[in-house]
C-alpha cells in the first residue's frame, strides 16, 4: 500500500466526520478552565503592572488550542498540514515575569487534553495546579528587600548615618559607593524590622545628609 492509496482510501471521509455536541461540550469546558486560570493568574499576580491583554489570552489560548486539537484528531489531511503551518509561525511577545511561561503552557496543555477528550483530566489537573499556586502565591516567605540611598557631605556624616541605619534596621548591606565632589552617595541593601519607615526622617536630620530615598523592589531586577 502506497500514500496514494491511503488518501484515496474510505478511511479520509469517516474521519472527517464530528459530533457538534462533542465540539460545543470541549470548548465549554475550555472556556470554563479558561476562565479558572484567568481568575487564578489575576489573584497570584505580584508583579509591576497587572496586563489584562495577557490575563484574556489565556482565555483565548486555551479554545484556539482545544479546536486545533480536535481538527487534527479528526482528520488526517489536516493534520499533516498543521503541522508545516504551525512551523513557520513565530512568537514575538515578551515575557515580563518568570511565572507567566507556567500559564501560557497551562493554557495550552489545558487546551490539548480537552481537545483530545480527556476532560475529567483536564479539569483535575487544572484544580491542583491552581490550588499550588495560590497556596505558593499568597504564602509570604521572606522580608520585602528595599534599597536605601544616602547622599551625605563628608565621611562623618556618611557614618553617622550608617551607625544608625544598622541600629533601627534589621539588615544593612551596602551595594555601592560613589565619591565625587558634590559629596557622598551610600547605596544599600536593607530589610525593615518592622513596616515603620520613620527611620527615614532620624537619617535626613542628621547633620550633612542632604538626601535619603527608600525604594521597594522584589529582588529579581536588581541584585
Amino acid at each position: 500500500m502506497t500514500f496514494n492509496d491511503i488518501f484515496k482510501s474510505s478511511f479520509l471521509e469517516n474521519v472527517t466526520q464530528f459530533s457538534a455536541v462533542d465540539t460545543l461540550v470541549g470548548m465549554l469546558f475550555a472556556l470554563i478552565i479558561g476562565l479558572f486560570i484567568f481568575v487564578v493568574y489575576k489573584k497570584t499576580f505580584n508583579g509591576v503592572m497587572y496586563s489584562s491583554g495577557f490575563a484574556l489570552t489565556l482565555v483565548g489560548l486555551s479554545l484556539v488550542t482545544t479546536l486545533v486539537i480536535m481538527a487534527v484528531t479528526s482528520n488526517v489531511v489536516l493534520s499533516l498540514g498543521m503541522v508545516g503551518a504551525l512551523s513557520i509561525v513565530r512568537f514575538r511577545a515578551a515575557i515580563k515575569e518568570p511565572i507567566e511561561i507556567v500559564y501560557l503552557f497551562w493554557s495550552i496543555a489545558a487546551g490539548i487534553v480537552i481537545g483530545a477528550g480527556m476532560i475529567p483530566l483536564a479539569v483535575i489537573g487544572s484544580a491542583i495546579i491552581g490550588v499550588i499556586l495560590i497556596l505558593f502565591a499568597n504564602r509570604k516567605i521572606h522580608e520585602n528587600p528595599y534599597i536605601l540611598i544616602m547622599n551625605c557631605r563628608d565621611e562623618a556624616a556618611e557614618d553617622a548615618a550608617v551607625r544608625m541605619a544598622q541600629t533601627a534596621l534589621k539588615r544593612f548591606l551596602v551595594k555601592s559607593k560613589t565619591v565625587s565632589g558634590g559629596g557622598i552617595e551610600l547605596t544599600a541593601e536593607v530589610r525593615l524590622a518592622d513596616a515603620a519607615t520613620n527611620f527615614v526622617n532620624k537619617l535626613y536630620d542628621i547633620e550633612g545628609v542632604h538626601n535619603v530615598t527608600l525604594v521597594s523592589y522584589n529582588g529579581e531586577y536588581m541584585s
